[in-house]
């Protein structure tokens, strides 16, 4: 590891990175502080001298998709962020298989694979994520998730600069998880679906997005806060403990789902967190229940994410 990361991967680099890019503005909280180096991934060229500044430098690398599951501290992410360009969002459909590039917005993959006459995917079409970003946590909703209909991706590794085709059966989806690192981008995805016989796909999509306004709030939040405990809902054990409309500073816990948190306009990241574990200790102090989250958290202190 290079005695200064920053300076050796700006280096390597050149004019590919930015310094101190806000990341805020790529997430759906839209608060956090900057990454101190920034890099948009126009092509594969591009990649493999992030993989290069990477190898050289031991710099920590941050992948952003369309940052609807993280939430980055007020003091930003101190070492390289990268996201995938509008190269990397195609689609394509060929017989009933979906090709999706890793930034690909999946409620762009939902009515895509309708309009194909597909079934299988429409659940994503509430789901604010990247195909990329889907994969790693394995998104999920309406009774389905990633793993339903995941065939295999491509995926580029930051740490090695391999570039290499995995199947599904090799990721290890599970409950809002996978086999995918940190330095890890998923490049491409590959999807396994189904024709829509009796052509329902389309009012699908329609109750969906009907039920998600009807029940959840819009505005600048990530979804779902914590994940599910084992046979609950963290949504009900945040609302029986008196959860809802708590707030710190500019956040507050939704009045609308008890496991949505809102940030303000012009918000802090940081207040966002200090609900969060207001919101982990009454639950815990209620039910002896300790929620844990599914929003990834970027840039905190480690002994503040220890949960």
């Amino acid at each position: 590891m290079s005695p200064d990361p920053l300076a050796t991967a700006r280096e390597v680099l050149g004019d590919l990175a930015q310094p101190m890019v806000p990341l805020g503005p790529f997430t759906t909280y839209k608060v956090g502080g900057p990454a101190a180096l920034f890099v948009e991934v126009t092509d594969d060229d591009v990649l493999a001298a992030v993989a290069a500044a990477v190898v050289a430098s031991g710099v920590a690398v941050l992948v952003v998709g369309n940052g609807s599951n993280m939430l980055v501290s007020d003091a930003g992410f101190p070492g390289l962020a990268i996201r995938l360009g509008d190269a990397y969002a195609t689609v394509e459909v060929d017989g009933t298989e979906v090709s999706a590039g890793g930034a690909a917005l999946l409620p762009v993959v939902a009515r895509q694979s309708v309009k194909a006459g597909l079934t299988g995917f429409e659940w994503a079409v509430g789901v604010p994520g990247s195909i990329g970003g889907a994969v790693r946590m394995n998104a999920g909703g309406h009774g389905s998730d990633m793993a339903a209909s995941l065939l295999g991706v491509r995926v580029f590794d930051c740490r090695t600069g391999e570039d290499a085709t995995v199947p599904a059966s090799a990721l290890e989806l599970g409950y809002r998880r996978s086999a995918i690192t940190p330095a890890q981008v998923v490049l491409r995805a590959t999807l396994g679906l189904a024709v829509d016989e009796d052509g329902a796909g389309a009012d699908t999509i329609s109750e969906i997005v009907r039920w998600r306004r009807a029940n959840q709030p819009g505005g600048q939040n990530a979804g779902s806060v914590f994940t599910n405990p084992d046979g609950d809902s963290a949504g009900r054990l945040i609302d029986a403990a008196g959860g809802k409309g708590l707030r710190r500073g500019t956040a507050e816990v939704s009045p609308k789902h008890a496991n949505f948190i809102q940030a303000d306009a012009g918000g802090r990241a940081d207040d966002v967190f200090a609900v969060m574990v207001a919101v982990r200790d009454a639950v815990e102090a209620a039910t002896g229940i300790r929620l844990h989250p599914e929003t990834r958290l970027v840039g905190f202190d480690e002994a503040e994410v220890t949960w």
